[in-house]
């Protein structure tokens, strides 16, 4: 069976499920339809609409590509500071175990 998002809708099909008027759906779907992400065709009386995919393919792959730059130069940030972490620690010749801590710990640590 065929995904029923994939499929032609009238305004009205669309607007059945939301507590907004048809002018409001409408307006809404003049934004979607400027940027490229769906189409209307006028068949008699209805309008019809159907997503276009592939502006939202495209998107995906630049994101996807901005992720992968980020998150390499993020994992490669979290590798440096805990390097810098571990030299601090050897250099004060504190315990690597107990100074990832958070601060309530140590504290009640102290207390006992």
């Amino acid at each position: 069976m065929r995904d029923v998002s994939l499929r032609e809708k009238t305004v009205s099909q669309i607007a059945e499920p939301y507590r907004v008027s048809l002018a409001a759906v409408s307006k809404h779907l003049k934004v979607l339809e400027g940027a490229g992400l769906i189409r209307r065709e006028k068949r008699g009386s209805f309008q019809l609409v159907r997503t276009n995919a592939r502006p939202m393919k495209e998107a995906e792959r630049w994101l996807a590509h901005y992720e992968r730059l980020w998150n390499a130069r993020l994992d490669a940030l979290g590798n440096l500071l805990e390097e810098e972490d571990k030299e601090e620690e050897e250099s004060q010749g504190k315990n690597p175990s107990k100074s990832h801590l958070p601060a309530k710990s140590h504290s009640k640590e102290k207390e006992r």
